[in-house]
């Protein structure tokens, strides 16, 4: 059970890092969104440019060495997104790099979806 815990915990935690990186987009359909969206988007550029471990981590390795498994260090982003984007280890750099990703994604669809409410008015 604990091995099916983890494995749901990578799942809602990589839900979570689509929504802090594209959640904007929602705003079209539901503008009430935002109220939830922007403290995540705060919250998930925050933790790259402060280099903080997400709680969702340590929660999964703790589920993982409950069900005998191994964990892992450092935190989501270099054990599973990383991997996928860049074939070396997470840098500092490269951690700036994505809390900035995250705040212009966000700021430019916040501002687009701005100016397409006002230009319907």
């Amino acid at each position: 059970m604990a091995a099916w815990l983890a494995d749901a915990v990578v799942l809602l935690h990589l839900l979570f890092v689509a929504f802090v990186v594209a959640g904007g987009v929602l705003l079209w359909r539901w503008p009430r969104v935002a109220w939830l969206h922007l403290p995540a988007a705060l919250w998930g550029a925050t933790v790259e440019w402060t280099g903080w471990i997400c709680p969702l981590t340590p929660l999964e390795n703790r589920l993982r060495h409950a069900a005998g498994e191994q964990g892992y260090a450092g935190g989501f982003v270099e054990q599973y997104l990383l991997p996928l984007l860049y074939p070396q280890a997470l840098t500092r750099e490269t951690q700036l790099w994505l809390g900035a990703l995250v705040v212009g994604i966000n700021v430019a669809v916040y501002a687009l979806w701005w100016w397409s409410r006002r230009r319907w008015r």
